[in-house]
């Protein structure tokens, strides 16, 4: 007998077709990966965000608005004693946080006038009661203003101005940062501090009267939001021009936000370290109000530090970690070390890493998915590199600029504004030309600008783009498509220039700097600097008729009126036959760690 006769007799009564059936699906599956290598991965990513904005319209249509600060809530008595917050080693569950959050609330009901949709600025930096101030503001139906501890004197007074608080409320290691602005502060803003006494006169204490204060929960009915478009944060951002601007943030965008390492595959068993300053977007809304998206625990730190990173990392099983191009750099920076490998990190999400960087991260600290993404704080467009394509800020497809419409337009660089063809319409760049990234304004997507500055809010808006009546949120961003759909940064418009992590407006530097005596004009600009990301900043100086170059009054100047990331490294002091005398300052201005 045949050894074929001793086999199972099914194969042999299967219809003639189905081998046909399966070579064709195999032929499709290899033309698959041949042309459309991601289609699986794009179709999981979009599935996603069709689910989660599926998910929050049920809501709406069911007449009922769900904010982050209500899911918070809900996991505080779904898994009271889960660990929500670690910090310094102290570890604070859900319920100890909302109940903290319930004292700060409890404390500005009976000692203030706050009034639902006041806003509150909150000048602090990473700590749990940072956290606390604002979910128990939140609490009362505040608006917050996350300021930036590094600015300081007038510049800090100009966010207080546009922001027009009722109250500020300070960190106890700011004390010297409020002492610096309290004699110019307008006289009716009430200035609060996180101590349990106040050396200050008519500077009130917050610490003493939390501890006093009940943690009954408050109303519900002055947290309730009646449209997921009314503003909840404003955020500071440099933007591209002038003196920081305060970005409206809406509970749409906070929802959006906090999505964001849920769409990276992050779930509730992720631990997330977060060593980003809080009041930026990155840090709050993505670190802190993803990890409640997810129900999570958050590891958090005062402040970055490249030496203790992964021992923190392996300390607290970390498996999640927020970063921007420059923290990548440090690390690689670090001396070499046994097991640097032997973490449980595996997603690193942020953005602006270098592609050499990438690679070297990759290859000392194992098998990290890094998900670079792109997004402004006052933005309505997002792109997430889900795939991993090491040097994209993400992936586009037909699919996607259905929901999120945005073009790559021509621009000119000469006149600095977008160009127009003969009808005024502008034009779009064909795929891997560099073009400004702009994205369209609607019901869907809509842009909500800067508090108190109505001009500013215009001026970030194209209109008559492509036809009548159409309009469009200018990113300041220039952008390459590929072939193959993938987009990368490729540069910034307008006088700003990216450093530590952070816009810095030249116009804002060029101004501290002619208010010194012996300078008749500067400007200021970026520069490269190998193995750095970003770049640095360049003042090109002007001294007036002689008069000499004080250097230690100009050091004295910048590090007095600008936050450390905006002192400019490099001076260029002109005469007036236009030779130039480079002086390389760097040794002035100390290079610190993020």
């Amino acid at each position: 007998m045949r050894a074929w006769d001793d086999l199972p007799l099914f194969p042999k009564l299967l219809p003639s077709w189905v081998p046909g059936v399966v070579a064709g699906f195999a032929s499709l599956h290899l033309i698959q990966k041949l042309l459309f290598p991601y289609f699986w991965a794009d179709l999981r990513y979009l599935l996603k965000v069709l689910l989660y904005g599926l998910r929050v319209e049920s809501y709406r249509q069911r007449g009922k608005i769900v904010t982050v600060l209500d899911k918070f809530v809900k996991l505080a008595e779904k898994q009271p004693h889960k660990a929500f917050l670690i910090y310094d080693g102290k570890v604070l569950s859900y319920r100890d946080v909302d109940r903290r959050s319930n004292r700060v609330a409890q404390v500005f009901l009976h000692h203030g006038t706050l009034k639902k949709g006041d806003t509150v600025a909150l000048l602090m930096g990473n700590e749990p009661d940072f956290i606390h101030v604002w979910f128990g503001l939140a609490k009362l139906g505040c608006v917050v203003a996350f300021l930036n501890f590094n600015v300081r004197s007038r510049s800090l007074l100009h966010c207080l101005t546009s922001c027009e608080p009722k109250i500020l409320i300070v960190g106890a290691d700011l004390l010297g940062t409020l002492e610096e602005i309290l004699p110019n502060l307008q006289k009716d803003i009430s200035v609060w501090v996180m101590t349990k006494d106040s050396t200050f006169p008519s500077v009130h204490s917050l610490l003493d009267k939390m501890e006093a204060a009940s943690e009954d929960p408050v109303p519900v009915s002055r947290r309730s939001a009646s449209n997921l478009k009314s503003s909840v944060l404003y955020i500071f951002t440099s933007g591209t021009t002038g003196l920081p601007k305060a970005a409206v943030i809406s509970h749409m965008q906070v929802l959006k936000g906090a999505a964001g390492l849920w769409a990276f595959g992050a779930t509730a068993e992720d631990i997330i370290y977060i060593t980003l300053p809080l009041y930026h977007s990155a840090a709050s809304l993505l670190g802190i109000g993803g990890c409640i998206e997810l129900g999570a625990t958050c590891v958090l730190r005062k402040k970055f530090s490249a030496s203790q990173f992964w021992s923190d990392c392996k300390k607290y099983n970390v498996t999640v970690i927020q970063y921007i191009g420059e923290l990548c750099r440090y690390l690689c920076s670090q001396p070499v070390k046994d097991g640097e490998k032997n973490h449980k990190v595996r997603l690193a999400v942020g953005n602006g890493v270098r592609n050499d960087v990438w690679r070297e991260f990759l290859n000392r600290f194992g098998a990290v998915k890094i998900c670079e993404f792109y997004g402004a704080t006052e933005g309505n467009i997002c792109f997430m590199n889900h795939t991993g394509k090491i040097g994209s800020v993400g992936r586009t497809n037909f699919f996607y600029k259905l929901f999120f419409p945005f073009d790559l337009i021509k621009y000119d660089f000469q006149k600095d504004e977008p160009i127009r063809n003969k009808h005024g319409w502008c034009e779009k760049v064909k795929k891997g030309e560099a073009g400004l990234l702009i994205s369209q304004v609607n019901a869907k997507n809509p842009f909500f600008g800067y508090a108190g500055n109505k001009r500013h809010t215009e001026k970030k808006l194209l209109s008559e783009v492509f036809k009548k009546g159409d309009l469009y949120f200018n990113t300041g961003d220039l952008m390459v498509q590929d072939h193959e759909n993938f987009l990368y940064f490729w540069d910034r418009i307008g006088d700003t220039f990216r450093w530590k992590g952070e816009n810095v407006a030249t116009t804002e530097v060029s101004d501290v700097i002619v208010m010194l005596d012996f300078i008749q004009e500067a400007n200021v600009y970026g520069v490269s600097v190998p193995d750095h990301e970003g770049k640095a900043g360049m003042a090109s100086l002007i001294l007036k008729q002689n008069r000499a170059m004080d250097l230690e009054q100009m050091y004295k100047q910048v590090v007095t009126y600008l936050p450390g990331y905006a002192c400019p490294l490099f001076l260029r002091v002109q005469v007036s036959w236009m030779s130039a005398l480079c002086i390389q300052t760097s040794m002035l201005f100390e290079q610190r760690e993020v």
